[in-house]
């Protein structure tokens, strides 16, 4: 994979893997029994399956998609940011290299970036594209409408299955962040894997 030579070069370590199973190992081999590990929202880490064996060696989870209250939610995604391991995917990888993510309440790109020492990003090749005007048309016009439905925010993608540029309370589009090179405080890996996986 193109995208995988640009990462490197940019000091993002990257692996490629063809199946579920293989992302699910290079996770477990990488995180320490009892760690803290925070999940952004990721269809894709959901899919993976991998968070069962995580707690079986004693991890802390802290997802904020297990909240009971809109309390707890937020305060799991605050201490997210203190995780030792922060698990997420990215909206959209680069051939040149580049990591396109969108959010609407910013945790999960703040992770990405500071916080954590240790960040996996486990990207399907669907998510693979050819520059960042693509990355940000896939952002806006594939991964926020189907997540918006999947949420049901009633956001304008969501109905419409395209970006509107909402003013919708809900809207998913609030904090674009491009990463270019590595953080240089972030043990950042990336993990592509030859099928398709989340949004």
């Amino acid at each position: 994979m193109r995208a995988r030579a640009a990462l490197e070069e940019h000091g993002i370590r990257t692996q490629v893997v063809d199946t579920l199973e293989e992302a699910k190992a290079l996770i477990l081999e990488r995180v320490q029994p009892g760690q803290r590990i925070g999940i952004g929202g990721s269809q894709t880490i959901e899919q993976l399956g991998v968070v069962p064996e995580l707690e079986s060696r004693g991890c802390q989870i802290l997802w904020h998609w297990r909240g009971r209250s809109p309390e707890e939610v937020l305060a799991l995604r605050r201490a997210q940011l203190t995780a030792d391991v922060f698990l997420a995917s990215s909206n959209a990888v680069t051939e040149d290299g580049r990591l396109v993510n969108v959010d609407g309440v910013g945790n999960r790109v703040g992770a990405m970036v500071f916080g954590p020492p240790k960040v996996i990003l486990v990207c399907g090749q669907n998510k693979v594209v050819p520059d960042l005007a693509a990355a940000l048309d896939r952002v806006h016009n594939v991964a926020a409408p189907q997540n918006g439905r999947r949420l049901k925010t009633g956001t304008q993608c969501a109905v419409a299955g395209r970006c509107t540029d909402c003013d919708s309370p809900g809207r998913m589009c609030s904090v674009t962040v491009i990463i270019e090179r590595r953080p240089q405080k972030t043990d950042l890996e990336v993990i592509l894997v030859r099928k398709e996986l989340g949004y």
